[in-house]
């Protein structure tokens, strides 16, 4: 009997095309041989086009989180303060990494639902001195909030002599992200979520004033994550260790799927997909969790409506309609149910999502007009 397959609409992992899939399917080959060393080739260049960068991307068998880990360690030396603007769940881990590594973090608190703004962070900046650097979740997954004066933070970074880090874990290929542009000195991304790949790499962009940095570093960093080792294996077209090579050829083939699309109309689809969500979810009278002029174009949070449960909202929109998004986290894990915008998503997988959820409250004896959102989210796309 074949498995049963569920439109995956998590905030990652997401749908994955079946070429990139098939893709796995190719031999395994030496990682220390001209074969490998090509494909690294390929994807390294094909990387930068994503990023829109001409500096170094490289890419970690890890999880995202290894490589905000990879880049945090690389650029901190014990005591080095650190500004963290926390404003949900992944924030808060960001700023437990650069406590872990001797960092001294300046908190920027915000509350859940709200992004930092320059301002906010220019004014800790002309406060605190001797800041080294600031680490912001451009894209904060856990209440659908995006830092939209990135690019400002950017300019703050190079006049104060700063450095930029940016987590774009669930945003990278999915909106707007110059990394040269915006003076973002290192940028952190992972392949299952925008660019719709399995989980299992991470891919991070290094800027030369983070070499800098990274070249006086008085502590190393840890030996896995060691970019300096990194760098030096990728002049010769390797990687330090062994890399999870059938993810590098599904990596590769999203890749050219994304150059195939081009950037402008990815990001223009993702965007016109959130746009039906939100403009749905407003003629179901459901409330989205972030302030509206932060709201997410690839991670659209939702409150749970009164009286409601939203594990049992999740419950029936898997086990009836097949469809399957995610719960909150942290202190928000039972107010909101977060539904992934990202990858390959398109109408189809919009329309059936809102489908799902608005039977799902209806079975749940949520007073709902059934087709309202689908209608509603129809107009956006006509």
């Amino acid at each position: 009997m074949a498995e049963e397959r569920r439109l995956i609409m998590l905030p990652g992992p997401t749908n994955v095309p079946d070429r990139v899939m098939r893709a796995m399917l190719k031999p395994v080959i030496n990682h220390r041989g001209p074969e490998f060393s090509a494909l690294l080739d390929r994807v390294s260049e094909a990387l930068k086009y994503v990023f829109e960068t001409n500096q170094d991307v490289y890419v970690l068998t890890s999880s995202g989180t290894g490589a905000v880990e990879c880049a945090i360690s690389n650029v901190i030396d014990p005591g080095d303060k650190v500004i963290v603007p926390v404003f949900g769940y992944f924030s808060e881990r960001l700023k437990e990494k650069v406590t872990r590594h001797g960092g001294k973090v300046v908190e920027l608190p915000i509350e859940w639902g709200n992004a930092p703004t320059a301002k906010q962070i220019e004014d800790i900046v002309k406060k605190e001195k001797d800041v080294k650097l600031i680490a912001v979740v451009h894209n904060e997954t856990s209440t659908g909030a995006t830092v939209r004066e990135l690019p400002e933070m950017g300019e703050i970074a190079v006049e104060k002599d700063v450095l930029l880090m940016a987590d774009s874990i669930s945003i990278l290929g999915g909106d707007y992200l110059p990394v040269d542009e915006w003076d973002i000195d290192l940028c952190v991304a992972g392949s299952q979520k925008c660019l719709a790949c399995p989980p299992g790499l991470a891919m991070v962009s290094v800027g030369k004033r983070a070499w800098e940095k990274i070249e006086k570093k008085t502590v190393k960093p840890p030996y896995y994550f060691d970019l300096i080792s990194i760098r030096d294996h990728a002049s010769r077209k390797e990687t330090p260790f062994t890399p999870a090579i059938s993810l590098y050829y599904a990596l590769e083939e999203s890749l050219k799927m994304i150059q195939e699309e081009g950037l402008e109309k990815r990001y223009h689809r993702h965007a016109k997909c959130a746009q039906a969500f939100y403009t749905a979810l407003d003629a179901l009278e459901l409330k989205p969790y972030p302030a509206e002029n932060v709201r997410s174009n690839t991670v659209i949070a939702v409150n749970v409506p009164q009286g409601i449960d939203g594990a049992r909202i999740r419950e029936v929109m898997a086990e009836r309609y097949k469809v399957v998004i995610a719960g909150g986290l942290g202190k928000i894990r039972q107010k909101i149910i977060r539904i992934g915008c990202m990858g390959i998503v398109t109408e189809a997988e919009v329309l059936t999502t809102i489908n799902a959820l608005e039977n799902a409250l209806a079975d749940l004896k949520h007073p709902i007009k059934i087709g309202a959102g689908i209608e509603a989210a129809r107009q956006v796309f006509q």
